[in-house]
């Protein structure tokens, strides 16, 4: 008796088929560019995969697709903002002291794991993170931002900090 494909599989391969190419075209609105847009659209149905998601049960498959590829467009400008500071950074530097191409390739790749790593964090300690270490706020300036207490930054600070120390070891 041949194996039979997992439910979830038959349904994500039917929300594919029937949606599949309007949402290239709302992508390809958005970023401007096909191949971008194919890109981030074959990664929303590849998103669906893991099974966390029960395909069959989604009411209204479009908004739900564009919610998943919103998330999905926001976090590729995050990293592409990430990547572009830091080579304008490198850019100011003198030359005899700018990195090497392999150093810069390293250091675009930790970013790219740090913001894998504050991507899975709740969204007040991934701000509390980046006001911290990029905006270079204090503990009380990012209190008073999130409108949460001092000690609860620290909290944030901590865990946060924690998470991208380890995947940085990994």
């Amino acid at each position: 008796m041949p194996a039979q494909d997992p439910p979830i599989a038959d349904d994500l391969a039917v929300l594919y088929v029937e949606h599949s190419t309007w949402l290239h075209g709302w992508l390809r609105k958005r970023v401007g560019d096909t191949f971008a847009a194919a890109d981030l659209a074959q990664d929303t149905f590849l998103s669906l995969l893991d099974g966390k998601a029960a395909t069959a049960e989604i009411r209204k498959p479009r908004p739900f697709l564009a919610t998943v590829a919103g998330r999905l467009l926001a976090h590729r400008r995050r990293r592409q903002l990430l990547e572009t500071a830091y080579l304008e950074a490198l850019a100011c530097l003198p030359e005899e002291v700018a990195p090497s191409p392999e150093t810069r390739l390293m250091a675009l790749e930790s970013l790219q794991q740090i913001d894998r790593a504050l991507d899975g964090l709740p969204p007040k300690v991934r701000e509390a993170f980046l006001l911290a270490h990029l905006v270079e706020l204090s503990y009380a300036e990012i209190a008073e931002r999130l409108g949460t207490s001092t000690s609860s930054v620290k909290q944030y600070l901590t865990k946060a900090n924690r998470v991208c120390m380890f995947a940085l070891t990994v």
